[in-house]
């Protein structure tokens, strides 16, 4: 028994806070989510029907129970007409920018916080459109890190964002300032341009200073950079390895953007994490993928736009346009030889050279790379969410995980085109969009 003096102190205790200190306090239910038909393991697209998920006022998933259940001082949010599914990831996303016709005059015009400011416009479209985390890869360190501060503490809506900052590139590569007259070059030059595997290190190092969840690394030219540089390796197989040798000691990751055959599998060899878009892969790609079991995002949708841009006349300068014929078409075969082969696939799109919000025209492009609809979700959310180290956190609906939930009407894993009309959007608790 305890002493008198101890347990009445605790008794008053009790009084006061209006507990028993006997039993635990339950997390309080803030929102509860009715689900008509509801995607309950995305990795083998089993799906249930009449679930309620209940929701924590700290933002994460308490609960799924079967049947249409309440919970006293929780709001009930219906959507029993709908399909339920977790939220999207999109593992490549360029918030801050927009490909359009004055893309050379913006470069020079505009400044980091109206990048900001424009990021948080499509950081809203974004998350309405159901994509409720993504990896932003190439942006101003200044724009993007206040864009997912800003974020993170409610203060604007959005997905969840994991930034690299600045792309480290090779001094003149796909990533750094082309095109302008030399003094304006000096002025655009890249804070992570390097040359020398000493100096590759050091970039490295300073945007992870800087704020860096992850490394974004040109590891080949591109066809964005107004330069007639071709899409072949670019950073020497020295500086590659310093590059990742560099990020893993400090727990970060490199994914490397790239197209020709010749820079993937440098870059693949070098220990990187995961490629973007991986357009001219080949045998030894393939080979490589699966040894090192890195990740390929495929970024088809970047493809296609460039693709349709170069055809318009209107957007691409000509060293960019006569990228964009080749490289489009090579993406789309690209994802079915990866599929083929078993190589590890998460959803990407680049947006921001295609428009903000369209990003689940992907998923039509993954189907007909030979996907099923079922396996195209499952590339949007758990292998996804792998992917980027947020296994446990998003890309399921389950206990402990982040409330990301979203709802179409249809089924999804019969017809991805759904997935283009989003109806009820919830991101990290709040509710986004509810149409």
């Amino acid at each position: 028994m305890l002493p008198r003096t101890f347990a009445g102190a605790l008794a008053a205790l009790a009084l006061l806070t209006g507990s028993s200190l006997a039993q635990e306090t339950e997390p309080r239910v803030a929102s509860v989510i009715h689900a008509g038909r509801l995607l309950a393991d995305p990795a083998t697209g089993r799906v249930t029907t009449e679930q309620s998920i209940l929701v924590g006022a700290d933002g994460r998933i308490l609960g799924v129970e079967a049947g249409y259940v309440t919970r006293e001082g929780a709001t009930v949010i219906d959507q029993r007409s709908r399909f339920v599914l977790p939220g999207l990831i999109d593992s490549h996303v360029h918030l801050t920018s927009e490909l359009g016709p004055n893309q050379l005059l913006e470069e020079v015009q505009l400044t980091a916080a109206d990048a900001a400011l424009r990021g948080a416009e499509n950081a809203r479209i974004t998350v309405r459109a159901g994509f409720t985390t993504v990896a932003d890869l190439g942006a101003s360190n200044d724009a993007i890190f206040a864009l997912r501060r800003a974020i993170n503490e409610n203060r604007i809506p959005g997905p969840r964002i994991i930034a690299s900052g600045s792309a480290v590139t090779p001094d003149g590569g796909h990533g750094d300032a082309n095109g302008f007259a030399p003094d304006v070059i000096d002025v655009l030059r890249s804070p992570s341009a390097c040359s020398g595997a000493d100096a590759c290190r050091r970039a490295v190092r300073r945007q992870i200073q800087a704020g860096a969840d992850i490394i974004k690394i040109t590891a080949t030219g591109g066809v964005l950079s107004n330069t007639a540089a071709g899409v072949e390796q670019q950073f020497s197989d020295d500086e590659l390895r310093a590059i990742v040798e560099a990020a893993h000691a400090m727990g970060r990751q490199v994914t490397a953007h790239a197209h020709g055959a010749g820079g993937i599998n440098a870059a693949l060899r070098a220990g990187v994490d995961s490629i973007e878009h991986g357009s001219y892969t080949d045998a030894e790609s393939l080979r490589l993928f699966r040894r090192t079991r890195a990740w390929l995002v495929p970024t088809i949708l970047a493809g296609v736009t460039v693709e349709e841009m170069a055809d318009s006349g209107t957007v691409l300068t000509p060293a960019q346009a006569a990228k964009a014929r080749e490289v489009g078409t090579r993406m789309r075969q690209s994802i079915v030889n990866a599929r083929r082969q078993g190589v590890r696939v998460a959803f990407g799109t680049d947006s921001g050279v295609s428009r903000h919000g369209i990003n689940a025209r992907e998923f039509q492009f993954l189907v007909e790379g030979g996907y099923t609809p079922t396996q195209a979700i499952r590339i949007a959310t758990v292998d996804a969410a792998e992917h980027l180290r947020l296994t446990g956190v998003a890309g399921r609906i389950a206990p402990g995980y982040s409330a990301d939930i979203i709802a179409v009407d249809g089924d999804p894993t019969q017809d991805v085109e759904t997935l283009m009309h989003m109806r009820f959007v919830m991101a990290r608790g709040t509710t986004q969009r509810d149409d």
